[in-house]
């Protein structure tokens, strides 16, 4: 036991531990688990696996055409107010880099004044000292608003590009229902926008200023100690940084990895939200915690490998980019002091051997954590590598939808094999969209959702203004399909659609969308004030709307048609059917596709609305299982669910179906 205790030192224990530190470290890497590798699972909470293999992560020439693609939208001209707060914060980054050299001048003279017991020199270069302060602080804070001034606005030029694509036409619409590439699109353009310009200004103030301290030092140093020391220092730089750029390469996939599973959490929450009083209803709250723990436990796993391998990359980040940087100093600077026959300090005293290694000291060890921070530099632009990635698939998704292309997984996997020869000639957007006043008309159309699954292969009938027809059929049969193609949210798959344009359409569906806003703007939505004023109607015309669906007692409740309240609660279920019916009237399209939206309406109020629809010229399509409704429509389109409908007029004979 005595022979095994003396080689039981601090030093070899600490070679032990490291040792087994990289052991360790090998070890976990080989056990990481690959994704790919996964059997069976349901694990369908988003489609976003793929994402991983489309986003390549790293620091190289694809991700700098990246950036620079970016900054084009940050800084669209030479001369604007980007431009201006780049200038201003390198011009901060030289006055900084100023500063810090003459603080080191400044006090190694204080030292020397104290060595050399002079009290004459050490009250002129501290009064100095305190003098300049403000100054310094001056630029310090200068330097700190610049940066937080050009974050707010990359963010602000950023974030108006992407929702200016975003909500363009039904681009919104398309992201989530016919396209699958990005599943949570708030997340990309609210949380992952902010970190893409924090870690792109950070980036460039951590580059900029030691880079203007390199050279600087570099200059003064070249005419203390001679050039062979700073080129020392520059080749570890070289080296250093290329080997640790290698080590971090997982860091830009991980981080793409982080910012999904966070979209996920957080979708699944706001989901939570939403529903929660159809789960409340169920008592699914058991269910849904399990789905929320599922989640984040995903993204806590993932965050635990991320935070141990952010480790293992300190503990070597630190070694080589800081303390080896130093060592590295300390010998270059000491060759002119170590090497007697030296011609600089021949005949150099004691206080100016002490005077000379403060200022040349100081200023190369400035210049090693100058050094330092570049290598390190490097950990943040892997990172930025992460966001730059999902910031440009974005930008990618969006500008192909509104090209009108689409990629979606088809998710229908029990096709015959007939089907799937006939699924093969659909390609979204061969159809052909007419736009004409007064007509609707589907000419060999094929109904199809944009998996690909066909509803109705061949859809064909003509409907003229002023023919109401009643759609209806089984859940599942194609209805809000047949709606979803007619508005153009959904492609065509071929044949021909003759229409009139959009805003000459008009949906309302069973559940109306209330706005954030007044009264008023819940009756014109979504047209502004404005745009009312513009049209020539008054309030008092709105106010005759409200009278027509029996609201008028609502703005004399409220008072004033300004009047802000959170209306998706402040009205019943009835009110917001009527409130849309209201809509309707302000508006006066040539054709309205009504959804179920009178099922919360009394059935006198329902015959009104649709006679005075009739009266105002409003050609309505309307899906209802009332048979109430039968008698204020002259056709009616049935859908069998199996691909087969019928269009036909309604007369005596018909049997009508309904409740």
């Amino acid at each position: 036991m005595a022979a095994f205790s003396k080689y039981l030192t601090a030093k070899n224990s600490s070679v032990a531990a490291g040792i087994l530190l990289v052991l360790y470290l090998l070890k976990r890497r080989r056990r990481t688990p690959k994704h790919g590798g996964r059997k069976g699972g349901s694990d369908l909470v988003l489609n976003t696996e793929k994402d991983g293999r489309k986003d390549r992560a790293a620091v190289d020439k694809v991700f700098f055409l990246r950036i620079l693609r970016i900054l084009g939208i940050m800084v669209p001209r030479v001369f604007c107010m980007e431009t201006g707060c780049l200038i201003f914060i390198a011009a901060m980054l030289v006055a900084r880099t100023y500063c810090d050299v003459w603080m080191i001048q400044n006090g190694t003279m204080i030292e020397s004044a104290i060595i050399g017991r002079s009290t004459k020199d050490f009250k002129t270069f501290l009064f100095s000292f305190i003098k300049f302060m403000p100054l310094i602080a001056l630029v310090n804070n200068f330097l700190k608003l610049g940066l937080n001034e050009l974050k707010l606005r990359f963010r602000e030029r950023l974030t108006k590009n992407l929702y200016d694509q975003y909500l363009q036409g039904f681009t919104y619409y398309k992201m989530g229902n016919l396209d699958n590439r990005i599943a949570n699109a708030d997340q990309l353009l609210t949380q992952d926008v902010e970190k893409f310009c924090n870690s792109v200004v950070d980036l460039y103030s951590n580059l900029s200023k030691p880079l203007l301290d390199i050279g600087l030092y570099i200059f003064k140093l070249t005419s203390a100690i001679g050039a062979q020391g700073p080129t020392i220092m520059m080749a570890y730089l070289l080296i250093s940084g290329l080997f640790l750029t290698r080590l971090r390469r997982p860091i830009g996939k991980m981080t793409v990895t982080e910012q999904r599973y966070e979209g996920e959490y957080r979708y699944v929450n706001s989901r939570l939200i939403t529903n929660s009083e159809e789960i409340a209803f169920y008592n699914g709250n058991m269910r849904e915690k399990q789905t929320i723990h599922a989640t984040f436990k995903k993204l806590v796993d993932h965050l635990h490998n991320f935070i141990f391998f952010r480790f293992s990359m300190g503990f070597v980040d630190s070694i080589i980019a800081k303390y080896l940087a130093t060592v590295v100093g300390y010998l270059v600077v000491s060759r002119p002091f170590l090497n007697l026959s030296h011609p600089r300090h021949l005949h150099s005293s004691h206080s100016e051997l002490l005077e000379d290694y403060y200022q040349s000291g100081r200023m190369l060890l400035r210049m090693s954590q100058a050094l330092g921070r570049i290598v390190l530099a490097g950990r943040e632009m892997t990172r930025l590598s992460g966001f730059t990635a999902r910031i440009t698939e974005l930008m990618k998704v969006l500008k192909e939808l509104n090209a009108g292309k689409y990629e979606r997984t088809m998710v229908s996997q029990q096709e015959k094999e007939s089907d799937t020869a006939e699924k093969l000639l659909l390609v979204p957007g061969s159809g052909q969209i007419i736009n004409r006043d007064n007509i609707i008309k589907f000419d060999h159309t094929p109904l199809a959702t944009p998996n690909g699954d066909i509803l109705i292969r061949d859809l064909t009938f003509e409907v003229r203004s002023g023919t109401n027809v009643l759609v209806c059929g089984p859940n599942g049969c194609g209805k809000s399909s047949l709606f979803r193609a007619l508005g153009e949210l959904w492609p065509l798959f071929g044949g021909h659609l003759t229409k009139p344009e959009r805003g000459k359409l008009f949906y309302v569906p069973q559940r109306p969308y209330m706005t954030l806003g007044s009264l008023r703007d819940q009756v014109i939505y979504p047209d502004t004030y404005d745009e009312q004023r513009r049209k020539g109607i008054s309030d008092q015309v709105l106010k005759e709307y409200l009278d027509n669906v029996q609201l008028g007692h609502i703005l004399d409740r409220e008072g004033s048609w300004d009047s802000v309240q959170d209306w998706m609660d402040v009205l019943s279920g009835g009110e917001k059917q009527r409130m849309a019916m209201a809509r309707l009237f302000y508006h006066k399209p040539q054709f309205a596709i009504l959804d179920e939206c009178t099922s919360a309406v009394s059935v006198d109020v329902e015959g009104y609305i649709y006679s005075h629809c009739r009266a105002v010229g409003i050609t309505l399509f309307t899906v209802s299982h009332r048979k109430s409704l039968w008698k204020h429509h002259e056709y009616y389109l049935h859908m069998d669910g199996r691909g087969n409908y019928e269009f036909k007029p309604i007369t005596e004979d018909t049997v009508e179906f309904g409740s």
